[in-house]
């Protein structure tokens, strides 16, 4: 048994890495400030031994310190995203003073810490699949929806600057496409839970910009599999590795799956573009996104996504439907 302490614990990927930590014997001190999710994802881990809560804000040292103090390893997930909609301010902060006080608070003990990333911070690089060593290429600093991939990137950049200055054992997640149970209901958890919203209310669905957009989408099992043979793997001390499924899926294509699976096969979605100019300011696409896994597969025994689209995609609509139900059970 290891204590191990997880910020934005109340989060999509904080929550379902605490009950998977619990569940095989770990002790997890969870951290969150609930600025994105309430303590409604801890539920099944409010009650057990194993698990407490702690609401704060990894920017705070004076919270931080302590709790580093007390655990073996941590795992930094705590993060703001998507500025299209929103502050880029904002996520620059959290992100970059968030990840400062993460390292520099575990460093004084030299604790484990892995660092969660984004396949974000390949930018609009064409060469895809995208291997750990592909280059960033990153658009105009006017352009805030790369404030984002900034703010992972500066934290990567954090993760190798403590590792070489303070010998702190880093590792660094590139999630790809995460998605399931405890996902925001909104655009920051990715395009497939607005369109199961829309879906199941028979609203018509949203796509930004034509809908050619590719991407791969991973179930959280399949991340949290990865994240967890990264803890417990010490030949990833040192390394970032991309964490994600392989299949590419067009965004129209996956409106059109989430919307047969809850109205049946041969039923037809009602499309809306959503032009990016409606964002505000400049805005700039990525067209395709897959990650090359074969760094993955060599250092975390073979690791590959292991649930399908549309596998993941049932259960993530079955709890989607019942978070609705719970919030209007008229409408759903």
């Amino acid at each position: 048994m290891r204590r191990i302490l997880i910020t934005g614990a109340a989060g999509f990927l904080g929550s379902n890495l605490s009950e998977a930590l619990v569940a095989r014997g770990d002790e997890v001190i969870g951290l969150d400030n609930f600025s994105e999710a309430g303590q409604e994802n801890l539920t099944t881990l409010l009650g057990s031994e194993r698990f407490s809560l702690v609401e704060g804000d990894v920017r705070d040292q004076a919270t931080m310190q302590p709790l580093c103090d007390r655990v073996d390893a941590v795992v930094h997930l705590a993060a703001w995203k998507i500025p299209r909609y929103g502050n880029a301010l904002k996520t620059l902060d959290v992100n970059g003073l968030g990840s400062y006080q993460v390292l520099s608070c575990a460093a004084r003990r030299g604790v484990r810490t892995l660092i969660a990333s984004t396949s974000d911070i390949y930018g609009r690089n064409p060469q895809v699949p995208f291997h750990e060593e592909s280059a960033s290429v990153i658009g105009s600093s006017q352009v805030k929806r790369w404030s984002y991939a900034i703010s992972k990137l500066f934290a990567e950049h954090l993760a190798w600057a403590f590792q070489q200055e303070h010998n702190l054992p880093v590792s660094v997640m590139r999630y790809f496409g995460g998605y399931g149970p405890h996902q925001r209901l909104s655009w920051t958890a990715g395009p497939q839970s607005v369109f199961i919203t829309n879906a199941l209310h028979g609203e018509p669905l949203p796509l930004h910009g034509t809908g050619e957009q590719r991407r791969t989408f991973t179930y959280v099992s399949d991340l949290i599999d990865g994240t967890t043979r990264m803890l417990d793997e010490p030949r990833t001390i040192g390394e970032a590795i991309n964490l994600g499924a392989t299949t590419e899926t067009r965004i129209v294509d996956l409106a059109r799956l989430i919307w047969q699976l809850i109205h049946g096969a041969s039923s037809e979605p009602q499309l809306t573009m959503v032009p990016y100019e409606s964002f505000g300011g400049r805005y700039e696409d990525v067209q395709r996104r897959i990650p090359d896994v074969s760094k993955a597969q060599q250092l975390l025994g073979g690791l590959t996504a292991s649930v399908s689209l549309e596998q993941g995609l049932a259960q993530t609509i079955a709890w989607q439907r019942q978070q609705l139900a719970a919030r209007q059970p008229s409408s759903v």
